[in-house]
């Protein structure tokens, strides 16, 4: 149960919402003032000075990657074998050996759960720790990207912290959750407006002529007339009274921040991944996702607070069909030689001390194999009651496995955990206090940290 929502002496900040009724962010009062210096005290609290998400999109089979099932029946435990990792008496799909050696340095979460098997509503679930906001109707049409959408961790995080030093505090790259008409809710700031959204890549960073043309300026732009051209559509947007006119207020906050990007030589840097030698390159591999994990390690060196690197497109793990053939023949060994070599870097740097890492997708596979009416190769669907994520860095107590499946990895039966709690451990690690609050349209309060810290990952205990 959320603590009571009372207002503190420090008070609140109201600011514009984007278009919308306007939202807050509080320091709410708890009435136990020892309850709330425990959760000040939280496990992890303050450890990262960044999250990297890598997003697995459209759900990766728990049982054919890091919770297999050996002796359970064929239909069950799929088509591939086990090898042994430096974790004792704990096993790996076969198609993992790099990260089965590297095991000791992540904690495997097997327990995460929660209700949603739609693509599109499990990921506003995953990347904001919130159901997805009601009404919505039954047809995938109705539960596209929308306004009224509670802000990812990102874009939460940029609103209750403001970066004032032109880095963006949430980076996702290399490409939107979109196909066809449908945009992926969740991967925007949502009711708190466009202010606050991620910056968003939509490139492929192993492509020869990747480059970020939001982040050069053209030939003979200097930053003297760039300043002297930001006075000018100030002015202008502002109109005769002086005051901004209409939308310009929101369309001005993002020319902020486009002007801020421009003149942050950090940020510019660390897009230029062709500084990379070509033997870093190729140990993240030469495709486009581990040359993505490869500029998120980049941005994360320059400070970046949020970069979610997505492997593929919106539903790339989405293996209804051909379950084991693109495990094997693609997806397994990209993920697999990529978060090796992000692994040895963080490690050879020391900024796993500081940065933690998550591996998950939005949802796990079903344990029984089937075949979709007028298909021939079996795969696996929809699965949403247990799946696995991998956690590392910033304080996480790596070389363990937390949570356990039942014989078919159908459903937990130690403790579960959600997004919420996910989303929370995050801000926890950022070390965001723990009664901060956002007020949504509704003027309702949401607790940012509206789950449990996962504390099994800093303390080797069984939640």
């Amino acid at each position: 149960m959320q603590p009571l929502y009372t207002m503190d002496r420090r008070g609140f900040l109201r600011v514009g919402g984007g278009g919308v009724a306007g939202c807050m962010v509080a320091n709410s009062g708890l009435t136990n003032s020892t309850a709330a210096a425990a959760e000040k005290s939280l496990p992890g609290r303050g450890k990262a000075k960044s999250v990297l998400l890598v997003m697995l999109s459209g759900g990766p089979s728990q049982l054919d990657t890091v919770d297999p099932k050996p002796n359970a029946p064929a239909e069950v435990r799929g088509e591939f074998s086990t090898i042994p990792t430096k974790i004792p008496g704990v096993a790996f799909c076969e198609h993992l050996p790099e990260l089965a050696q590297r095991a000791d340095h992540w904690a495997i979460l097997r327990t995460l759960a929660h209700r949603e098997h739609n693509h599109l509503l499990a990921t506003h679930v995953a990347l904001t720790g919130r159901p997805t906001p009601l009404p919505r109707g039954g047809s995938d049409l109705d539960r596209v990207e929308s306004r009224s959408d509670f802000p990812n961790f990102a874009a939460a995080l940029d609103f209750v912290r403001p970066r004032g030093d032109g880095l963006p505090t949430g980076v996702s790259l290399p490409n939107y959750y979109i196909e066809g008409p449908l945009t992926w809710p969740g991967q925007h700031s949502g009711f708190l407006g466009p202010k606050h959204d991620p910056w968003q890549i939509q490139g492929d960073p192993n492509a020869d002529d990747f480059r970020m043309q939001a982040l050069s300026m053209r030939e003979g732009m200097t930053p003297g007339r760039l300043a002297s051209r930001r006075e000018l559509l100030d002015q202008l947007n502002r109109g005769p009274s002086g005051r901004l006119q209409g939308e310009s207020e929101a369309f001005r906050d993002q020319q902020e921040i486009a002007y801020q990007l421009l003149t942050s030589g950090r940020v510019v840097e660390a897009f230029e991944i062709g500084r990379e030698s070509e033997e870093t390159r190729e140990r993240y591999g030469r495709n486009q996702f581990g040359q993505s994990l490869l500029l998120a390690r980049r941005l994360v060196e320059v400070g970046v607070p949020v970069v979610q690197a997505t492997m593929g497109i919106v539903q790339t793990w989405d293996t209804h069909v051909d379950n084991w053939g693109k495990l094997k023949n693609r997806l397994l060994p990209q993920l697999d030689q990529g978060l090796a070599a992000l692994m040895d870097d963080l490690l050879a740097t020391g900024l796993l001390d500081q940065t933690m890492v998550v591996v998950m997708g939005e949802f796990g596979r079903t344990p029984k194999v089937s075949t979709l009416p007028g298909q021939t190769i079996p795969g696996r669907d929809h699965w949403a009651h247990a799946y696995s994520g991998l956690f590392a860095g910033a304080g996480i107590q790596g070389g363990q496995v937390i949570g356990q499946t039942d014989e078919q990895a159908a459903y937990p039966i130690t403790r579960s955990w959600s997004p919420a709690d996910i989303c929370s451990t995050f801000f926890n690690a950022l070390d965001v206090d723990p009664d901060v609050t956002i007020i949504d349209p509704l003027e309702r309060p949401h607790f940012l940290i509206n789950g449990g810290v996962i504390d099994p990952l800093y303390s080797g205990r069984l939640g």
